[in-house]
């Protein structure tokens, strides 16, 4: 397995990724910035969490007693993401304290105790069998089909896990929103904020950014459109902004 060492957010997280399995793309970074903490005490669940980005990023953006737990069904992945751990944390951060990775499969209902955690956070496989050719690596194929990690196992797994008012965020592919959507509300995980992503300002939106509120009232917030490219074709200041440590969107 052939690996890069790669700068993230500016420098700010050194990561080491493998070339033929999920990578940091713009969706991470984009997720990353979506998420809102309501307490710094908070304790946080990431599904699928990779090579341990989107985990490391919230962790060092949030500080103080904030802490996360990555999840891959991938056992390759979570090693990969230990070390990335290992090679970003020090004594300033604390990461080492507040940030833990463990292989698991999320539809194991005896995985972790019920209600036990404050938000999830997820970046899923966007497309079906049916609608997606699998890949030559299978860690790409896992982390591009849903079939261990499909809108329903998501539901299901925020259903048993989170508190009540717990939150769930997620960046997925916007022709799957109603899906999602009815997975998440036949479950009590009710939309509360939702923006979509365009490519470009003449383009249709391709994925979506979503917060979901367990045992939430009825009411949802439509945020402008974000989009990727301006007319110029380069990113426009809001997705630079994403890419800074303390970025939100």
């Amino acid at each position: 397995m052939n690996f890069s060492q790669d700068e993230i957010l500016r420098g700010k997280l050194i990561l080491k990724q493998a070339f033929d399995s999920p990578r940091v793309n713009l969706d991470t970074i984009l997720l990353a910035a979506w998420v809102k903490i309501h307490s710094n005490n908070s304790h946080f669940l990431e599904i699928g969490c990779a090579s341990g980005a989107i985990s490391l990023i919230l962790a060092m953006k949030f500080g103080g007693k904030f802490r996360i737990t990555g999840l891959d069904i991938q056992q390759e992945l979570v090693q990969l993401a230990n070390q990335n751990l290992e090679a970003n944390a020090n004594s300033e951060n604390n990461l080492s304290e507040r940030v833990k990775f463990f292989h698991g499969d999320i539809r194991d209902r005896n995985i972790f105790m019920n209600t036990c955690f404050d938000a999830i956070v997820i970046n899923p496989p966007y497309e079906t069998i049916a609608r997606s050719r699998t890949s030559k690596h299978e860690s790409v194929t896992t982390a591009r089909i849903d079939s261990t990690c499909s809108p329903v196992d998501i539901a299901d797994a925020a259903s048993r896990l989170l508190k009540s008012r717990g939150r769930l965020f997620t960046v997925f592919n916007a022709a799957r929103l109603p899906e999602f959507v009815q997975a998440m509300t036949s479950r009590r995980i009710i939309l509360k904020r939702l923006r979509f992503v365009h490519p470009k300002l003449d383009r249709n939106a391709n994925i979506f950014l979503a917060e979901f509120i367990k045992d939430a009232g009825d009411g949802v917030i439509i945020l402008p459109p974000l989009f990727v490219y301006g007319a110029d074709g380069k990113y426009t200041p809001e997705v630079l902004d994403a890419y800074k440590l303390d970025g939100a969107i």
